[in-house]
């Protein structure tokens, strides 16, 4: 952003020149812009700031402007760390390697570069995951974690109904059925499957019924609550029913089993 004299107002009135007896120390405005991490944070910037090939470095313009730097800030009375110095004279030991000449006989020697590039890219790699830690969200910033309470109930599993109980059932069943027993005479065929079926739709309707309820004792007399009984031990056999109790000797229920 440009600021001019007219911008600045002393007592509501604009400044167009400044006064000549004005003092400004000579460091006054004197701003260090660049920061650096280290020294190969700032070979790494010149590298970057002046597109230079990381593999194949000119060290005689790096080293330049690498000293440039330090004498900058040197001038502005910048502490300087003592691997800024000892970066400089590495750089000035490998450009000193590069000029001078290569006897015959060692024509393969090893590029004076090389540790150097592999410690600038070791050093790029981490400084890029490194950011992009930085950029992922953060706990508190970017998001909330949801704090929830978990306390583990232990199922409670009905019982198993035993032999015993579901022929004591049927029992009562029965004794139901003598107090309200006639003669009738007449023929009637009496299928289990059908009251399979029956026994299926009752219970898929009301979802959950004693067992007691399922006979009817106003209705085909005993044969008919045989039928029934033996239905529903067949559905319990394919597994088609579930019969279960909350206690024993408690009240048994009939359900539907759902596949799991």
């Amino acid at each position: 952003m440009l600021i001019t004299t007219s911008d600045i107002k002393i007592n509501g009135e604009a400044l167009y020149e400044l006064p000549h007896d004005l003092y400004i120390p000579p460091d006054a405005l004197e701003v260090y812009l660049e920061s650096f991490e280290g020294p190969l944070d700032l070979l790494l910037y010149l590298i970057r700031k002046n597109n230079l090939d990381i593999l194949d470095i000119p060290m005689s313009k790096l080293t330049m402007q690498y000293m440039q730097y330090v004498e900058k800030m040197k001038a502005i009375k910048l502490e300087l760390a003592a691997d800024y110095l000892l970066m400089s004279a590495m750089l000035i030991e490998i450009k000193s390697r590069m000029l001078l000449p290569k006897p015959e006989a060692i024509e393969d020697e090893d590029d004076p570069r090389a540790e150097l590039v592999r410690r600038l890219m070791e050093y790029e790699a981490i400084k890029l995951a490194a950011q992009n830690l930085d950029d992922m969200p953060k706990v508190g910033e970017q998001f909330q974690v949801a704090d929830a309470y978990y306390q583990h109930i232990a199922d409670v599993k009905p019982p198993e109904v035993s032999v015993d109980e579901l022929e004591e059932a049927w029992r009562n069943v029965l004794k139901r059925a003598k107090l309200n027993s006639h003669h009738k005479l007449g023929r009637a065929e009496l299928s289990v499957r059908e009251h399979m079926s029956g026994v299926l739709r009752r219970l898929q309707t009301d979802g959950m019924c004693e067992f007691s309820q399922l006979f009817d004792l106003n209705e085909g007399g005993l044969p008919k609550l045989v039928v029934i009984f033996l239905a529903i031990l067949e559905l319990a056999k394919e597994g088609l029913i579930k019969i279960t109790q909350q206690a024993a000797f408690s009240t048994i229920y009939l359900q539907v089993s759902h596949a799991e």
